[in-house]
């Protein structure tokens, strides 16, 4: 079948992109699923910052690449050997399809798969190899194994999750990525605790999802950090106890909860961000970095305070989450008003 997508020919681009023009929407080939394979009408997509970076190049992927990875849409075909997804069945596409075999499959944390890891790094399925055509004679490369801005798209059974039909399009879409990956980076990578206290910098639709899961969690007080008014503003509403800007942040966070917070959570995508989050993390504290900054980017600790003061330092992706498990659990707290997107 043919269907229209948006491609990304080129990272070498100068801004602004509406001028230099790096992504064509345009008409291609997309072959019919293999065994173990979907065709989904995309019903609803998410921009991610993500989809961004591979824009700038800070992500690097092979082009052309049909961009797009946070979406919900229909079953329309199915592959061979598929026996638990039926067509018209409603789903949430997965940016990180699980193998199910491997070391980090079999222990539990499918965000790490690692066929996965490579097959999205290389602009391929799962199961090996492309199914979108060729543009200009160079065949297109899939993103994350989703390649979510398009009218079609074919995945593999790992990268869907099947939610209820009465599941809005646009709220489904966004379990897939902001949702999973912000709330996740609370409730599964730190795990934290009632009354355990939580800064969150970074109000973009990763950090707000931040906020809503400290306040699953039950977490007191919750601090939420952006030099956007409106985005401030919108964390409250979403239950952060304080919202504020990033001037004199360190000192802020500290006036706010003397001695700094159990929990700090990055979600720019900045290594200097980072370190703010770092200092405002109190001793004992876990320090989480969710956002994906350039890879040339560093960040120095003391190495002291990191033992001395039995810190812990970790990164989060995907939220820590298995996605069969999450998004449904998830969904059931949208339902509840508990999540409210």
């Amino acid at each position: 079948m043919r269907t229209r997508v948006a491609v990304l020919v080129a990272t070498d681009r100068q801004r602004p992109y509406a001028d230099t023009r790096p992504v064509e929407i345009v008409e291609l080939e997309l072959a019919p699923p293999g065994p173990g394979e979907l065709l989904i009408r995309v019903e609803a997509a998410g921009l991610c910052h993500s989809d961004l970076s591979v824009v700038d190049g800070n992500r690097p992927r092979p082009t052309p690449m049909a961009l797009g990875h946070e979406a919900a849409g229909e079953v329309v075909e199915v592959g061979a050997g598929v026996t638990d997804v039926a067509v018209g069945d409603h789903v949430v596409l997965v940016f990180v399809p699980r193998c199910g075999t491997c070391a980090e499959c079999a222990a539990g944390r499918p965000a790490l798969c690692e066929p996965a890891a490579a097959a999205n790094t290389a602009g391929e399925l799962l199961r090996g190899g492309r199914r979108w055509g060729s543009l200009d004679g160079v065949p297109v490369n899939h993103h994350l194994g989703v390649s979510a801005f398009a009218e079609h798209v074919v995945v593999d059974r790992g990268s869907v999750v099947v939610v209820a039909d009465d599941v809005p399009y646009p709220i489904a879409a966004l379990f897939g990525c902001a949702l999973l990956t912000g709330a996740g980076a609370v409730l599964n990578s730190a795990v934290v605790r009632p009354g355990e206290s939580v800064a969150v910098f970074g109000l973009g639709g990763v950090g707000l999802a931040a906020v809503m899961g400290a306040v699953v969690a039950g977490a007191n007080p919750i601090v939420a950090i952006d030099p956007v008014g409106a985005k401030q503003d919108l964390a409250r509403e979403l239950g952060a106890t304080h919202a504020i800007g990033t001037d004199d942040v360190q000192q802020s966070v500290r006036e706010l909860v003397p001695g700094g917070v159990r929990h700090a959570f990055e979600a720019v995508g900045s290594a200097a961000v980072l370190a703010d989050a770092w200092a405002v993390t109190r001793r004992g504290g876990t320090t989480v970095s969710v956002g994906l900054p350039h890879p040339s980017q560093e960040l120095t600790i003391p190495v002291a305070q990191l033992v001395g003061e039995a810190r812990t330092l970790m990164g989060s992706y995907l939220g820590g989450a298995v996605p069969q498990r999450d998004i449904p659990a998830m969904i059931g707290l949208w339902r509840a008003g508990r999540l409210p997107v």
